[in-house]
């Protein structure tokens, strides 16, 4: 039996950064932010105490509130981030004390913007075969913590925020998650979006705190070439592998990067602007939070009913990238 979602949900902090406050920090407009990007707002998590876990713990909260299950009943936490609150332990173990999943085991899962995908893939195939009944996938990342804000070309890009889903067998057979397709190219994307400093490669010291190495790197230009074939390229494989035409496919959900990425990408898989999800406007680049968010989005306002078919689509640092048909049930 396939894995299907039987819940969703989201977060998002409730402090805005603005292009107008950008404008204020950066050589930048809102008109140049929002024609090159069409981002219009991005959310930032001030709090001090908090960080990526806190997100996670609150939407892992309303899953079970939607789903009507106790904390206990969850058998596997899987947390997609590349902004863990430490390096250990894993950020889905703090999530896992967070809402009291006594029974579950957990752990993280980093493939950058990509990493929703790759844990739905993963924790799909815990359903599959059986081992669990109950699994919970969340993807999240507060971008604010390795942001330089004085660096127009991330600053305007990135926000915090995250979603999450619950897993669990499919009622019937033809629904759920029905094909994956995952890849990456590290020889190609190693040097493109990385964050150098923080590793055992380069660990935190003076000079490389005075390099700004703890900060996010991204060759903008050389990244949205790359992104906009490889999840048309998947999107596309995707469709051929299950006879789907874009009349067949009632949402694309792709990774919110920016609004060019996203046109570009329906634009080449040809489907209808009105089948394409969008909030990168008013959340920026969440990362590993783009997707569930969206899925989140997309199940608070009814759009979704039994039989609607959704591809998911991402592209991320590494290069990693990969596509997802589910048939919602």
């Amino acid at each position: 039996m396939k894995a299907a979602i039987t819940a969703t949900a989201k977060y998002l902090p409730p402090d805005i950064l603005s292009n107008r406050d950008l404008e204020l920090m950066l050589e930048t407009n809102d008109e140049w932010i929002r024609s090159r990007t069409g981002i219009s707002e991005r959310r930032i998590l001030k709090d001090p105490a908090k960080a990526t876990s806190y997100m996670c713990g609150e939407v892992g909260r309303l899953l079970l509130e939607k789903r009507q299950i106790a904390a206990d009943d969850i058998e596997l936490i899987i947390i997609a981030t590349m902004t863990p609150d430490m390096l250990f332990p894993s950020t889905a173990c703090l999530v896992q004390s967070i809402i009291g999943a006594r029974n579950a085991w957990a752990f993280d899962l980093n493939a950058a913007c990509s990493g929703f995908l790759y844990a739905l893939n993963v924790a799909s195939r815990f359903i599959e075969s059986g081992a669990h009944k109950k699994v919970m996938v969340i993807g999240a990342d507060m971008m604010s913590s390795i942001i330089d804000y004085t660096d127009r070309s991330t600053a305007i890009l990135f926000g915090d925020g995250a979603g999450g889903v619950i897993l669990e067998p499919a009622k019937e057979e033809g629904f759920g998650i029905l094909d994956t397709r995952m890849y990456s190219d590290g020889a190609s994307g190693k040097d493109r979006l990385l964050m150098t400093g923080g590793g055992s490669l380069h660990p935190a010291t003076h000079e490389t705190i005075d390099k700004k190495m703890h900060y996010i790197y991204q060759d903008g230009r050389q990244v949205f070439k790359s992104a906009v074939v490889a999840m048309a390229d998947v999107a596309g494989e995707i469709m051929s592998r299950n006879n789907l035409s874009a009349n067949d496919v009632d949402y694309l959900v792709p990774h919110q990067a920016n609004q060019r990425i996203i046109n570009a990408t329906a634009e080449r898989m040809g489907v209808d602007d009105e089948k394409v999800v969008s909030n990168v406007a008013r959340y920026g680049n969440t990362t590993a939070g783009t997707i569930p968010i969206c899925l989140a989005e997309l199940d608070e306002e009814q759009k979704l009913h039994t039989g609607s078919n959704l591809v998911l689509v991402s592209f991320g640092a590494g290069y990693t990238w990969g596509g997802i048909y589910l048939k919602w049930q």
